[in-house]
């Protein structure tokens, strides 16, 4: 069976500097390319920035958003990815033709195709929008791919819906570890002069990374995704000072039986590879599980309880 060559990366992004942010891309997509890199993905809205963006007015937000397929940074992805023969996912901030923006992502394909998911669960401001669409395509690379932004992987119906539609491979792209969750015992904040002091001291800022706050937490529940619905999952994030917030990075990619197959505690920018076997594909546990649904028994996931809230309400909610 084929073998997919597989790429995450994890890179500390300047808030609202697009071109030193694509000139990490442009950097990362010529090095996968010479280790025969097929789908290199990056992290969410890596090149607008991220968490700045939550105190940003309407208007600011607008000035950083691009339209998709039109927009200078689709454009720069679809020329990198025809340029190095790789698929390549990267996260931003998208406007609408009717003026909506939107957290997307856009992978864009060495055949000149894109795809471009909207995060289903937008909470960082205001003034996006939530999208309402799964998103899995095919590439020319010979697998099926899904999208699953953050918070997104965080709702199990969602990696679950994913994996119905027959993705192989599902991208979660995120922006998170050392994050003030509001969950006591998930996460933390980070405090951010470790991360000034790395070149100093790199093991207290990597002893961070590596556990509760970062891959301890993550350890909890992505494996999960992956084993439970049969895909293989790369993980990509953001690291380092993100506004007040420390992200974690800990880029890691895991087969469809939920093991680790390559991943990164490093404190600074950095890519991980792996080679994705196909063949595991069909046999893995989670794919013989869902060979073995009952959909009658589940009805009741698809109605609302009453007590819902909006992505943001649920994000910031002190209950």
């Amino acid at each position: 069976m084929k073998k997919v060559r597989a790429a995450s990366v994890q890179f500390n992004h300047l808030p609202g500097n697009k071109s030193a942010n694509l000139l990490k891309i442009r950097d990362f997509a010529e090095e996968a390319e010479k280790k025969s890199v097929e789908i290199l993905v990056f992290p969410e809205m890596c090149i607008t920035g991220y968490w700045h963006v939550r105190n940003l007015s309407r208007e600011s937000i607008a000035d950083l958003a691009e339209p998709v397929p039109d927009g200078e940074s689709t454009r720069e992805l679809l020329t990198l990815a025809q340029r190095h023969c790789i698929s390549i996912g990267a996260g931003l901030i998208e406007i609408a033709n009717d003026g909506r923006l939107y957290n997307s992502y856009v992978v864009a394909m060495p055949d000149g195709s894109f795809a471009c998911h909207r995060k289903l669960h937008c909470f960082i401001s205001p003034h996006m929008e939530s999208g309402s669409d799964y998103t899995v395509f095919d590439t020319p690379h010979g697998c099926r791919v899904g999208i699953l932004i953050c918070w997104d992987n965080n709702l199990v119906e969602n990696a679950r819906m994913t994996a119905l539609l027959g993705a192989d491979i599902l991208l979660a792209p995120h922006q998170t570890g050392g994050c003030d969750s509001r969950s006591p015992e998930a996460m933390g904040l980070i405090d951010p002069e470790l991360w000034h002091n790395r070149e100093n001291n790199r093991e207290a800022i990597e002893s961070e990374f590596r556990g509760r706050k970062g891959r301890e937490w993550l350890l909890r529940w992505l494996p999960a995704r992956a084993h439970d619905n049969g895909m293989f999952l790369i993980f990509s994030n953001g690291v380092g000072v993100d506004d007040d917030e420390v992200r974690t990075g800990n880029a890691m990619i895991l087969d469809p039986y939920g093991r680790m197959i390559a991943e990164t505690c490093k404190a600074e920018d950095f890519m991980v590879v792996a080679n994705l076997d196909m063949g595991l594909l069909e046999m893995c546990t989670g794919r013989r599980w869902i060979r073995g649904r009952r959909p009658e028994l589940y009805r009741a996931l698809a109605e609302a309880t009453g007590e819902e809230l909006t992505p943001r309400a649920a994000r910031f909610s002190e209950k």
